[in-house]
């Protein structure tokens, strides 16, 4: 296992859009961080991202890349479907592993990736950055102390449009069997660890997915009510379909009201009674900077990251509940499984 006085030598696992804009820059610039080898199934575009960082050589087999690169540690950029697999193969492999969300297609899935985290001791995380903006913090502390009261209400939605053509590399977003599903996974699954690391799991969520408008087969419509463990109501609108752009959560108390607007700005909408007052709050200009830092802080530490395998579980947990009542019509009630880490 990585000590203190190591570096972290990274293998960087897919090479496309979030890999190139966000996620190789924060391996590379990190302290006590190398970016030392990209793996992506096409040769030329593993080289092509490597060539950005100074990497000559590239893989396009996984096992050749843990094998030879000389990396302990492990980003895996690649397609949902791949996310479970590669992390399981990196870690039997010896490597710390940070995987981007969601962390698997089901929660079944994940759990053969907790499991396996769990007997090899490694560090092992999930690309859920939002729990690193200052936004979550001040959120988290308002919570702590008790400035919301009761917690009465949280609101989620997300609208966007996205209907990408079959040659676009972001086809697999709408293709289930590689996503997990539309929305709901991709954007909901962000918003959902957020609600799980601040006011918590649900107990019950009653969910309605539809493909309303586009022709792929995942959904691009998903509505969501959560009975959270306090008794409070949470609801969620996850959108693929509508052109007025919408992002935003919020936490309704007895006592006060919090509503990131937009989700990403930086920006928090505090009402007490009936003052409201605006917080600025920026993020890092690469949001994935501060996750790749609190890792590598992590596994000097020999502790757990800010979204372990365990807790990012969890969010699939919700997000299997959601299709599950939207599939059988009914209200499903969570099992103490869903309720403590699994």
């Amino acid at each position: 296992m990585t000590t203190s006085t190591e570096p972290i030598k990274w293998l960087l696992v897919g090479a496309g859009d979030i890999a190139g804009k966000r996620v190789g820059p924060a391996l590379a610039r990190a302290a006590g961080s190398h970016l030392v080898a990209v793996c992506n199934r096409s040769m030329e575009r593993a080289q092509a991202l490597g060539a950005k960082f100074g990497i000559e050589k590239g893989y396009t087999d996984l096992g050749e890349a843990l094998a030879a690169s000389g990396a302990n540690a492990v980003y895996v950029a690649t397609p949902v479907d791949l996310h479970v697999p590669q992390a399981v193969a990196a870690l039997e492999a010896g490597k710390h592993v940070l995987v981007e969300k969601p962390l698997g297609l089901n929660a079944e899935q994940c759990g053969m990736a907790v499991a396996k985290a769990q007997r090899t001791g490694l560090v092992a995380g999930c690309a859920y950055y939002r729990r690193c903006y200052p936004c979550f913090r001040y959120t988290q502390k308002m919570l702590n102390r008790g400035e919301f009261g009761k917690v009465i209400h949280v609101r989620m939605s997300y609208h966007a449009w996205f209907n990408p053509a079959r040659e676009e590399p972001k086809y697999w977003r709408v293709v289930k069997s590689r996503s997990g599903g539309g929305p709901l996974f991709d954007m909901g699954s962000h918003m959902i660890d957020v609600m799980i690391g601040l006011p918590g799991m649900p107990r019950a969520v009653y969910g309605r997915v539809a493909t309303m408008t586009h022709p792929y087969e995942v959904e691009d419509s998903a509505a969501v009510l959560m009975e959270l463990e306090n008794g409070a109501e949470a609801t969620a609108s996850f959108h693929w379909n509508s052109k007025t752009w919408s992002h935003e959560f919020e936490i309704v108390g007895t006592e006060a009201r919090l509503r990131w607007s937009p989700f990403d700005s930086g920006k928090l909408l505090k009402t007490v009674g009936r003052d409201t007052v605006e917080v600025n709050l920026p993020n890092a200009e690469n949001v994935h900077q501060p996750l790749v830092e609190d890792f590598i802080q992590a596994v000097c530490q020999n502790r757990e990251p800010v979204a372990p395998f365990v807790e990012a579980a969890r969010t699939n947990l919700v997000l299997d509940a959601i299709y599950k009542s939207a599939q059988t019509g009914k209200e499903i009630r969570l099992t103490r499984r869903y309720q403590h880490r699994c």
